[in-house]
């Protein structure tokens, strides 16, 4: 009898950002998820992360009977991304930090290379039609931060004159809360962003960007790399890069993450096994010229780690996040990609076929609407989340074997 080739899966991971979340081991244990996304954001960035902090942590996570699977993520200090400041001595650090998480067992490592703001959104509680909130991002409220709040000097420069007039007509309808709001949710840092800001130390960083273009960043970018890809090749352990959230220039920075073009820049750079992506479909969903299926299939041998997320397109640029198996994105599709990658993996006997997966975001609903949560990392809509993509992979698996 021919035996049958044995089933292969994605690794169900969960974010975690340690003990003070308010979501425990406990319950991530209960959704399902057998490995834990997290890093040791009490650690000021460009630090290393010592053997006996990163041995705590994991600990804990074993303790709770699940695994330390992703670093999500060692922070790069805008001292790199701007070559200014203390940038060699980070470098190094951040080398420390790679040869220190091999040595533990942690074998991936997710960063980002976004400038001054990290992931950002314009609304955390965007009221949706079956009462649940979500996550929001609104160009017109964005510029009427830009313009009228922290007032950027060159800000006109990125707006047509129709934005400016719907920006200023949004602005003048904030009261003092209104602004305060809208100032915290862009400027103050959202779960697992690099760093909080006021408005004076916003401006000052931006500063240190005014001579910094795409092609500089980008750059800097692949010295970067040059840097720490032979560490993370010494010590086993595969970077993956998030794309740019959102994709596309805001606050007159340059963004270098968005598109296949940019991921193909990244991997001839340093052509490297463990010069990898994370492959986030929220973030590059944004951008309606990204072809989702179409970077698993081109570039899914150095996708380290997957976020899979749903969003809405709305005019002028403006998106909302949807749940996991509705909006614009065609997840069966970026679902059956993956599992393809899979099987070629397996026929090639690579060892990294079970690759992590997490639910990105999630709606505040149910009993999660009278809690403290943190934005997008709520209980119950990770948990919806999760299970949907658990039945769709298990039914697109069985539909094609």
């Amino acid at each position: 009898m021919e035996q049958k080739q044995a089933e292969i899966s994605l690794e169900q991971t969960w974010r975690w950002y340690g003990p003070e979340d308010p979501v425990s081991l406990t319950a991530i244990r209960q959704a399902g998820a057998s490995g834990i996304v997290s890093a040791l954001h009490h650690i000021p960035n460009g630090e290393v992360w010592d053997i006996p902090a990163i041995r705590e942590r994991r600990t804990a996570i074993e303790e709770a009977g699940m695994s330390w699977s992703v670093v999500e993520s060692v922070p790069v200090h805008e001292d790199i991304k701007t070559h200014t400041g203390k940038y060699k001595t980070y470098l190094r650090n951040y080398c420390d930090t790679i040869t220190n998480l091999g040595t533990c067992g942690i074998k991936t490592l997710c960063y980002n290379f976004m400038p001054v703001l990290d992931w950002t959104r314009t609304s955390l509680n965007y009221q949706l039609p079956d009462g649940s909130t979500g996550l929001r991002f609104e160009k017109r409220a964005f510029a009427a931060f830009d313009l009228y709040i922290l007032n950027r000097i060159t800000a006109r420069d990125d707006y047509s004159a129709d934005e400016q007039a719907q920006a200023k007509a949004y602005f003048d309808q904030l009261d003092d809360k209104g602004i305060n709001e809208l100032t915290n949710n862009i400027i103050a840092g959202l779960p697992g962003a690099e760093e909080g800001y006021d408005l004076d130390q916003l401006r000052k960083r931006l500063d240190l960007y005014e001579n910094i273009d795409d092609n500089t960043l980008r750059n800097h970018l692949f010295a970067f790399l040059r840097a720490i890809v032979p560490a993370a090749e010494d010590a086993g352990v595969r970077l993956c890069i998030h794309p740019d959230d959102p994709p596309y220039s805001i606050l007159g920075l340059p963004r270098v993450v968005s598109t296949e073009s940019d991921i193909r820049s990244i991997y001839k750079a340093v052509d490297s096994y463990y010069n990898g992506l994370t492959f986030c479909s929220g973030s590059l969903g944004v951008r309606a010229d990204n072809d989702l299926p179409g970077i698993i299939h081109h570039l899914g041998q150095r996708i380290h780690f997957l976020h899979l997320r749903n969003i809405v397109r709305e005019l002028n640029g403006d998106f909302h996040e949807a749940d996991h198996l509705d909006g614009s994105l065609d997840m069966f599709a970026i679902m059956k990609a993956v599992i393809e990658e899979q099987k070629r993996r397996q026929g090639d006997d690579q060892c990294d076929v079970m690759i992590p997966l997490r639910p990105d975001h999630g709606h505040k609903m149910l009993d999660d609407l009278n809690k403290k949560t943190n934005p997008g990392y709520s209980a119950i809509g990770r948990l919806r989340g999760l299970a949907e993509l658990r039945g769709l992979e298990l039914g697109i698996k069985k539909s094609i074997n």
